[in-house]
């Protein structure tokens, strides 16, 4: 007989891009003990397609009554939950028992947590809720299942005894070193590569279990009680190796740190990256940070060793909310400053922003909005608002879990791709309040449905045109007022721009659209997952004050084998442009500055020259002289550097000047160009441009 774990299936597209990293350390903690294991990712089946979407309970059952049967019985299934997951879990569970499953069925994660024993007490099917780290109490359960005992005495266990009534046993303590924890059974799942075929994610991801636990109580957020408001993280030199692993798997291109407070531990985070940079740093990573956690030296030494972006719970831009929110953040952090910290050292910033925190009123709201417009000026930062969720387990659902509101049309972020199947609705109406993950904060209707709206559309405006959008902001009277003059106009932002017959912004408008042209010419246009906010790459590239680097690729053999490919792609391909060149009176640097500073924005006299080039999530703009436009504008891809030569004596060497500058590709060389198109048909360019075509 086999224990099988089960991650609870969703179709939220983030989440099924990746294995479960917990359930990987729980089978590797079964294994490491000697006990047979099995596991099933629902997400990932649903993503492939062998589970339905609206069926998600039936053909999970379906599934694991036909694993019971290759293996001639089951002797446990453990349900794995989020918050989001719990309705589809208990779902499962249910229709195994329908279907005369008579094997025990546990269920953990942090889904259950605060609400064990009224699960207990109000769904028949589960037999054992486990609360908090698992790994040695799973391994507890098993062994009292194979001789035939239940859970009592079993810390971190939550049961039934043979009255029905509900029983806890005592918390089970955390792991005081996590240097005892099992390796990931990344065999028990599919290769990462069937991972990102079947969900098109580009960059990679490969989750890291890289700590446990949060010290802070956000009002927010479950996990610091779920966790038992300790922290601890993965020891340095381990969470290296287990970083540098997904070097040996065929499709994993960056690690994906899932430890919410990674830097808490200063010294830790210094150990781990310099453990990176001492093996040549072979990995891209990204990490979940607190924004008073970072600094720009912490921050250099973290680009230094891979990292490439981190995830920054803000909230809100008003201190007052934070503070109201329980966030516990030190009253000196300037939270722009930590964005410029992030742009200066080539780290892009996701902020997670929520709207509608209790304490926010148009004023709180507006200071939320200045500061994401703000840091979309300053960087290349992903925008990610939310709509806070009063779920079991946190301080928001204890204070207002009775009075949440579910609305029509309206999924909250936290339940995204969850809650959708028939089983699920039948559970959400009869127990509302389990599921409160599933509601929204009370407010008046028309001032939720608003904030979604708000939620859904800004942050797009902001990443793409984060100029334009400030200077329309501006003639409306604030970041709200402009969004509101967008909405009711029913038009698309750059109709409103045309319809307002204002030069700068329209000046604005042309060069933010070359610069998202730059980005489709460069192929980073292919609306790649950016993780957490579902932010494609166009939506990253920002301006020439940004230094956005993209993540660096392990050097796997399918990497070589892919760069070969580019390679055979060239075959045919001359000297070629590679920029967006654009005339315009707007000085991007300057407009920023004077947009920050809260100054009128003026338009140059007479228009220059200016080159856009994006290097995948980098967007670089250099003015041209003259003689570099004549040169950008000839370079066509259809001759080598020797046929420019003989062409136009100093031409190739120009030429080789604008690659330095990333703003020309040099194809092959002209052995592969015999029998081209006529030199003859190229003009004369003097040699002197070499010297003078990059600009400033």
């Amino acid at each position: 007989m086999q224990f099988l774990l089960v991650s609870s299936p969703h179709r939220d597209t983030f989440g099924y891009s990746m294995p479960p990293p917990g359930l990987l350390r729980l089978g590797g903690a079964m294994e490491r003990d000697g006990l047979p294991v099995a596991l099933i990712d629902g997400a990932h089946e649903v993503a492939r397609g062998a589970w339905r979407a609206e069926h998600m309970a039936e053909d999970a059952c379906a599934a694991i009554l036909e694993r019971a049967r290759e293996v001639g019985g089951l002797a446990a299934v453990g349900l794995s939950t989020m918050g989001a997951t719990l309705p589809v879990a208990l779902a499962i569970a249910s229709r195994l028992r329908a279907a005369r499953c008579d094997a025990p069925i546990w269920l953990g994660g942090p889904g259950v947590g605060g609400i064990e024993l009224e699960i207990l007490r109000r769904v028949a099917a589960i037999n054992v809720v486990v609360r908090g780290e698992a790994e040695e109490t799973i391994v507890a359960l098993a062994r009292a299942r194979l001789e035939g005992r239940g859970a009592h005495g079993i810390a971190g266990c939550h049961w039934r005894d043979e009255h029905g009534v509900a029983r806890a046993e005592s918390p089970r303590a955390p792991l005081a070193d996590l240097s005892r924890l099992p390796d990931m059974a990344w065999h028990l799942v599919p290769p990462i590569k069937r991972y990102k075929e079947v969900t098109g994610e580009l960059e990679g991801l490969v989750p890291i279990d890289s700590g446990r636990g949060c010290v802070y109580d956000c009002s927010v957020c479950s996990i610091g009680r779920w966790w038992g408001r300790r922290s601890r993280p993965l020891p340095a030199r381990i969470l290296a190796d287990e970083v540098c692993g997904i070097l040996a798997m065929e499709g994993a291109r960056t690690a994906y740190l899932c430890h919410d407070l990674f830097a808490a531990n200063r010294a830790h985070a210094v150990a781990f990256c310099s453990e990176l940079v001492a093996r040549g740093s072979p990995v891209a990573w990204e990490a979940r940070c607190r924004a008073d956690h970072l600094d720009r030296e912490l921050l250099a030494l973290m680009r230094k060793a891979g990292c490439w972006r981190v995830l920054l719970g803000i909230e809100s831009g008003d201190a007052a909310v934070r503070e109201a929110a329980n966030k516990g953040m030190r009253s000196d952090v300037d939270l722009l400053r930590v964005v410029e910290d992030c742009a200066a050292t080539g780290v892009v910033p996701i902020l997670s922003i929520l709207l509608g925190l209790p304490g926010e009123g148009e004023a709180e709201l507006e200071s939320t909005l200045s500061l994401a417009s703000r840091a979309s000026l300053v960087a290349g930062v992903n925008l990610s608002f939310h709509l806070p969720n009063p779920q079991p387990g946190c301080a928001l659902g204890e204070e207002h879990g009775a009075r949440a509101v579910r609305l029509e049309g309206i999924q909250p972020d936290m339940a995204f791709g969850a809650g959708e199947s028939s089983d699920e609705r039948v559970l959400l109406d009869a127990h509302p309040d389990l599921f409160t993950t599933f509601a929204l904060l009370p407010r008046p209707e028309n001032e939720l449905r608003e904030l979604a709206t708000l939620a859904q559309s800004l942050p797009e405006l902001l990443m793409r045109f984060p100029r334009t959008f400030a200077l329309w902001s501006r003639r409306q009277g604030g970041v709200l007022a402009g969004w509101r003059a967008w909405r009711s106009s029913k038009r698309s932002l750059e109709a409103c721009v045309r319809s307002a017959h204002d030069a700068v912004l329209e000046a604005s408008l042309a060069l933010e659209h070359a610069q998202l042209r730059a980005v489709a010419k460069a192929g980073a246009g292919s609306g790649a997952s950016c993780g957490e906010g579902q932010s494609s790459l166009a939506k990253e590239a920002r301006t020439e004050e940004t230094r956005t680097a993209q993540p660096r690729q392990p050097q796997s053999e399918a990497g070589r084998t892919e760069s070969r490919s580019v390679s055979e792609r060239m075959q045919g391909q001359g000297v070629r442009s590679r920029a967006i060149v654009l005339a315009t009176r707007l000085d991007p640097q300057r407009t920023t500055l004077a947009l920050l500073a809260g100054e009128r924005v003026e338009l140059d006299e007479a228009p220059r020259a200016l080159a856009i080039v994006a290097e995948g999530k980098r967007v670089t703009t250099l003015a041209l002289s003259p003689d570099a436009r004549r040169v950008l504008d000839l370079l066509d891809g259809k001759h080598t550097l020797e046929q420019l030569e003989r062409a136009s004596p100093g031409l190739a060497a120009a030429a080789r000047t604008l690659a330095a500058r990333g703003l020309v590709e040099l194809g092959l060389d002209a052995a592969a160009f015999e029998g081209a198109a006529a030199c003859s048909a190229l003009p004369s360019v003097p040699s002197p441009l070499a010297t003078s075509s990059s600009g400033s």
